[in-house]
């Protein structure tokens, strides 16, 4: 199981070692409690799963009985993230493979030697740029499985790999070192970290979460949060960051994310938030997002609210929210919009009477619910007023 924990209702897992005879129709049940009762269920969708045989990954190349598999394909990476080399080998019936070494020099030279050495099985003669940084993906050698990962890429990786199997032949010592390799070409980093913002509301806690791209399991990379607001230089965000969260996915496989978590203001409203992904060798890439916060400011009416009989009433109710909201001019009591906009709306009313007049009310409410402004004439009578809505569009 990629999550333990059933109650994160996570039901992915992992299949190791895979055989062609683990092809097949895959099927999920859910047992727990029900009420207090035991219960259970099953799941009608399947998965279905098609194992190929590990010659396909790709070309077999074969030299007196010892055989290998690698991509055709020249394998691109990039520097600050990790690569895994597929490889799988076979060897004559008497061989007992014991170490796996794997080396990296120029295409021109034949064959590679000790100097060479990015990956040995005992863990010598490595070269010194390469030490902790390449692991095999099964460390059991007897599984044939060659599979490499290297983290922590650098653009001077890029090159020719190849691969050396030393063991027991017949009961004596010998080793096989493969003609075929594997090229790989390290570019410069390209992929940003994924930055999740849920909805922000203006008086509330919010927090932000950034994932470093890639699944590796090498160095943890440095993730620093900065804002920006506008005209306004980078500078740290007043919060409470929590220290990079390394969730484990597999042997080699790990997922960094970092969290921010603060009090939402209307400051912060159109301000840029940058989360910095900061790798080994100065390799840096980051993801810059607006926040855009729903907030909703008291209503304001402009205009004079004193009007003699026979003249002309303009009033203009305006409110700054976000996302912008519907002003309505509706008589109280009566379903006619007098005067309808977004964000700002304004009422005329030539040649008024005392059926215009009425009385004063005003209301604040809660973002995201109505906000009624009530206005009228200032003349004592008891006919219905106007009333101003501000509503945000649902």
């Amino acid at each position: 199981m990629l999550e333990p924990n059933v109650s994160q209702m996570n039901c992915s897992i992992m299949v190791n070692d895979l055989r062609k005879s683990d092809s097949g129709s895959y099927q999920l049940r859910v047992i727990g409690l029900l009420n207090g009762k035991t219960d259970g269920y099953t799941f009608i969708p399947r998965t279905n799963v098609f194992v190929n045989d590990p010659s396909l990954w790709g070309k077999q190349h074969c030299q007196h009985e010892f055989c290998i598999n690698l991509s055709e394909n020249e394998m691109t990476a990039e520097a600050g993230l990790c690569v895994t080399i597929p490889c799988s080998f076979t060897t004559s019936d008497g061989f007992i493979p014991q170490t796996i070494v794997w080396y990296k020099c120029a295409p021109s030279k034949e064959r590679c030697g000790d100097p060479d050495i990015i990956f040995h099985t005992s863990d010598i003669k490595v070269q010194s740029g390469f030490t902790g940084r390449v692991s095999l993906l099964e460390p059991d050698v007897s599984r044939r499985n060659c599979s490499i990962v290297i983290n922590d890429l650098k653009e001077s990786d890029s090159g020719s790999y190849q691969l050396r199997v030393t063991g027991l032949l017949n009961g004596k010592t010998d080793g096989f070192t493969f003609f075929q390799r594997q090229n790989v070409t390290v570019k410069g980093l390209k992929q940003k970290p994924t930055v999740m913002v849920p909805p922000l509301t203006e008086g509330q806690q919010t927090t932000l979460t950034c994932t470093a791209p890639g699944l590796c399991s090498g160095s943890h990379p440095d993730i620093t949060w900065m804002w920006r607001g506008a005209g306004e230089e980078d500078s740290h965000i007043p919060g409470i960051i929590t220290a990079v969260h390394t969730e484990t996915l597999t042997a080699v496989s790990q997922r960094h994310s970092s969290s921010l978590t603060f009090h939402l203001s209307a400051k912060h409203h159109n301000t840029n938030v940058t989360c910095k992904i900061s790798f080994t060798g100065r390799t840096t890439t980051e993801e810059t997002v607006t926040l855009n916060m729903n907030y909703v400011k008291e209503a304001q009416i402009v205009g004079s609210r004193n009007v003699k009989e026979g003249g002309t009433l303009n009033l203009t109710c305006s409110v700054d929210s976000f996302p912008p909201s519907l002003v309505m001019w509706t008589k109280h009591n009566y379903c006619m919009n007098l005067s309808t906009n977004t964000g700002s709306a304004t009422l005329v009313i030539s040649n008024v009477s005392a059926e215009h007049s009425g009385l004063n009310r005003r209301q604040k409410v809660k973002p995201n619910q109505e906000d009624r402004t009530y206005m009228s004439l200032q003349k004592p009578d008891t006919s219905p007023e106007y009333e101003v809505i501000a509503r945000r569009p649902r």
